[in-house]
């Protein structure tokens, strides 16, 4: 399945990337790495990923009008939100909206695995 890595920090694009590509979840490649949600619609529209980490708090498309955008272009993807607790509404929003699943900031490299494993299950 193709990954697409969204988030404004570059330590946890880094990270998520890592654990995926360490072997950690089987099945996955990663076909693109997003800054913000404008950034994702275009490397989405390039590579059609199938599981997308979202972050929600990002500047020029903030992460649940890219749910929106990404679940229109793509009615297919699994998208796991990857946000700090503090946004429950926004992450409750993106639920709404289509987004798949929910990690919280901090989270552990196991955490992350799981999640997307389940994503991968339900698809």
């Amino acid at each position: 399945m193709r990954l697409m890595v969204v988030d404004d920090s570059n330590m946890i694009r880094t990270r998520i990337s890592r654990v995926v590509q360490n072997g950690g979840v089987a099945g996955i490649s990663l076909v693109g790495l997003a800054r913000n949600g404008a950034e994702a619609v275009r490397i989405a529209r390039a590579t059609r990923p199938e599981v997308v980490t979202m972050d929600l708090t990002m500047p020029e498309m903030d992460g649940v009008q890219c749910v929106a955008e990404l679940i229109r272009m793509l009615p297919e993807v699994h998208i796991l939100v990857v946000s700090a607790l503090s946004d429950k509404s926004t992450a409750i929003a993106a639920l709404k909206l289509g987004a798949r699943g929910f990690v919280s900031k901090p989270f552990t490299d196991d955490e992350l695995k799981l999640a997307l494993l389940n994503l991968m299950e339900a698809h």
